[in-house]
């Protein structure tokens, strides 16, 4: 855990604020800002990157990982500047709950693995490095991007540790287990060997 440096009352609006941040759902923007409808009645119904993929438009879709993965990444590196590391850790915390569970999408919102992934760079950009890097090796591999985020978050304590940020071991492992929560449904299709691969239909 991280030292307790920045008052209960300024650790609470840091929340808010990166929590309303999190919660904007870009990729509901950049499918309506070019035209596409409303995602969640395309593909898999999900807000994120992948589902914006699912259109066929890639500048969507990359501007909506861009933008989720700042997300993230904006909170951590705006609370630590003008705070510290613990106000940090929980800007970023809470934008990624923002993203999964958005107030203005009644809390149904995205699997949150680019706004993971941003937030970890922010963080500790070793650690985010290391994060991508496994996603990019095991999707190369299986061909599975649920898969890919999975393995990415359960390697992501271990790095965030390993190459010298412990403190945020407790934050990092948090942001894990909500993406194994949103990511319920793949796994019982990963179980099952029906999740569809990267490039396939489905």
């Amino acid at each position: 855990m991280p030292v307790i440096e920045t008052s209960a009352a300024l650790l609470a609006l840091t929340a808010l604020l990166a929590y309303l941040l999190g919660s904007v759902p870009f990729g509901l923007v950049m499918a309506r800002a070019f035209g596409l409808g409303d995602i969640r009645a395309i593909g898999s119904g999900n807000i994120g990157a992948t589902n914006v993929l699912r259109t066929g438009h890639k500048p969507a879709a990359a501007l909506t990982l861009l933008l989720d993965a700042g997300k993230g990444g904006v909170a951590v590196l705006v609370a630590r500047a003008l705070l510290a590391g613990d106000a940090a850790q929980l800007a970023g915390f809470m934008a990624f709950l923002g993203h999964c569970f958005p107030v203005f999408l009644g809390f149904r919102g995205g699997k949150g693995v680019a706004t993971f992934l941003g937030t970890l760079l922010a963080l500790f950009w070793p650690a985010g490095i290391a994060a991508c890097l496994t996603w990019a090796v095991v999707a190369a591999v299986a061909r599975i991007s649920s898969l890919s985020a999975l393995v990415a978050a359960v390697l992501a304590p271990v790095w965030i540790s390993v190459l010298g940020m412990p403190q945020a071991g407790l934050v990092t492992g948090l942001l894990a287990v909500v993406i194994f929560v949103r990511h319920d449904a793949n796994i019982r299709r990963l179980l099952k060997g029906a999740e569809p691969r990267i490039g396939g239909k489905g």
